[in-house]
Order: structure tokens, then sequence, then C-alpha cells
């Protein structure tokens, strides 16, 4: 049921209030991107809890282009030395992708009885709304399909950032690195940041880019640190509001799910992430004797999460941003360019076995 607008806004102003004292509780423990991280655990549970929050998706229009240019302030001249290292993780990547898929597939179906159709779209480690929408088209049920993937980016994320600091004793900054403040930035600065992220999320539009409201601005972004014809990243308090709102999103993903009618999904949707983080961790594992790859930056760079969440979690890790941020938008493409392919293949078959299944249970 869509709720009028009327009723929606206390839902999203106590989301934000949840989620902003969240942040902060998160901040102040020491959590691993504090900002995000917190309200997106913090609104989850509230929301499987019965709160009666409501995320402010629309927002996600102006705080993800911020962060679009801001993970392209990462890259700096220097970089463009490093990327032929990169060349090993592009290699390996489809070889990952293929049994990470199979994996999660075959869970779906031996394990949780999924029919074909839902397992398949179910599986893929990216392209949520991508996914929704093919797997809906394709007759697949579009919530249990929704559900698996918010649960996938959701749990990675923590499962990563827990993975850092109790295997590999890597914790996040306490501090974010220099706070730039909105007086920092001169007129020529604001103009061209705010042209990077404006420019850039229309034109990643147009040009279909993979998720194109973060890679336009960020290559927009990119560009213009490479060239220095602007250093400075985005002021600190935008970028900060920014992950609360994207944690906020996230955790309110939750909202209006009963666990009673969908616990075995999400029981389900844990096994397969598991699964998936395996995998994960021993292709990571396989980039340092074959490309010198640290298993730090391999676990970011192949890990199954959103391209927005694992580039602020290199980022709050110390880790090589432009190098995650690389990877994701490559596994993004192929995901996407794989499954369209592969159901164009078989998807007549997936279908003729799903409808002579029983219905799942």
């Amino acid at each position: 049921m869509t709720l009028p607008p009327s009723s929606l806004w206390p839902r999203i102003a106590l989301a934000a209030v949840v989620g902003i004292l969240c942040g902060l509780i998160a901040r102040r423990i020491g959590m691993p991107l504090p900002w995000m991280l917190g309200p997106m655990l913090g609104c989850g549970i509230a929301s499987l809890s019965g709160a009666p929050l409501h995320g402010p998706a629309g927002l996600r229009l102006v705080v993800i282009p911020i962060i679009g240019v801001m993970l392209g302030s990462g890259f700096h001249p220097e970089i463009l030395g490093h990327m032929a290292a990169w060349s090993g993780t592009l290699l390996l990547l489809p070889a990952f992708l293929a049994v990470a898929t199979f994996t999660s597939y075959t869970f779906y179906r031996r394990v949780g009885g999924y029919d074909p159709v839902n397992a398949f779209f179910c599986a893929a480690p990216g392209g949520l709304n991508e996914m929704i929408a093919l797997g809906g088209s394709a007759g697949g049920d579009e919530r249990r399909i929704a559900l698996a993937h918010a649960l996938r980016v959701f749990l990675t994320i923590s499962a990563i950032a827990l993975f850092y600091a109790l295997v590999l004793g890597i914790r996040a900054n306490r501090s974010p690195g220099t706070w730039v403040g909105l007086g920092d930035l001169g007129l020529a600065d604001w103009a061209i940041l705010s042209f990077c992220a404006v420019l850039g999320a229309v034109g990643g539009k147009r040009l279909h880019l993979p998720a194109p409201q973060l890679f336009g601005p960020g290559l927009l972004s990119a560009a213009a640190h490479l060239t220095e014809v602007v250093t400075l990243p985005p002021p600190t308090l935008l970028v900060v509001a920014s992950q609360i709102t994207i944690g906020t999103i996230l955790g309110c993903r939750f909202a209006g799910v009963s666990l009673r009618e969908t616990g075995r999904d999400m029981i389900l949707g844990v096994g397969a992430t598991l699964a998936l983080l395996a995998v994960t961790v021993a292709f990571a594992a396989l980039l340092l004797p074959l490309a010198g790859t640290p298993l730090a930056q391999g676990v970011l760079a192949y890990s199954p999460g959103g391209l927005t969440e694992m580039s602020l979690l290199a980022l709050s890790m110390g880790q090589d941003v432009a190098y995650v941020s690389s990877m994701h938008i490559a596994r993004i493409v192929l995901v996407l360019f794989a499954m369209t392919t592969l159901f164009r293949i078989i998807g007549k078959h997936l279908i003729a076995a799903s409808r002579g299944r029983p219905k799942d249970s």
C-alpha cells in the first residue's frame, strides 16, 4: 500500500532522527564507516522491529553525485603509474563472478528450493535495480529478489568491516582525514565540483553508464583532480550528511518486512551472502601470488557489496579507493552484460522449468 505524502513525512523525519543519532553513536564507539554503517544498522533494526520509518529515497539523486565527486578526488597524477598493476584483478574478475554467481544460484536452488528464475536473479552479485526489473519481467518474485539483494549489500558491508577488524587487524581511521570546511573552497572550486556533480549525473544517465549518478560525477571529478584543475574534495560536512542519508535509506529498505512472512527468505539470504563472501576471500587470496595485490585490497575489490558503499569503506579503511571503485564498476558492467546475455540464451528454459515446479514455499 502506498502512503499519501502527508503520512510519509513523519516517517521520513523519524528515520532521519534515528539515522543521525545512530551515526553519532557509531562515531563515538569507533565503528568503521560510522556515518553510513551506524544509520544503516540502526534503521535496519528499527524497521525490522516494526518502527514506522521511511527512507528519504528521493535524496539519493542529490547525495550520490556528492559521493561520486568525493571518490573522484581520490584520483591524482601519481595513480596513473599504478594502473598497470590492476590488470591481474581485472583478468581474474570474470572467473570470480562466474564462480560466485554459480555458488549463489546453487545455494538458492538446492538449499532454498527456489525456482530457476528466482534463483537466477537472486544470485547475481550486483545491479539491484536491474535484477529486480529483469526478474520481474521474467515472472520472478520482485519482492523476493529485492530482499535477496538488499540483504547481500547490508550483510556484506557489515561482514567486511568485521573481517578487516578481527582477521586483518585493520580498523577505520578515527578521523576522516583533513576536515574540509565549507569556507575552504574558493568560488572556482565550488563551481568545478558542482559542475562535475550536475553534469556528471545528467551525462552519465544519458550515456547509460553503470550507476550513472555515481560514475558520471566520479569520472569528471577524477579528470579534474588528475589534471589538478581542482585539488580539494567536497566539504566534509556534505560528505558526512550524504553518508548518513545513504545509510538511512539502506536500513529503511527493510521497512514493512515481516519476519514471520519473510524469515525463511532472510535466512537463505544470509546463507547465500556467506557463500559469496567465502568465494570472495578465496579469490582475493589468489591475487597476492598472481598479481601481488594485498588481501585487504583484494577483498574490497571482489566483495559483493554496492559500488558506493564499498568505495566508502575502502576510503574509511585507508585502502586504494581508485582501485576498489574501478573494480566495482567493472563488476557491475560484467554482471549486467553477462546476466542479460545469458538470460537471452537460457531464459526460455528457466521460465519453462519455473512454471513446471510448484510455487516456492
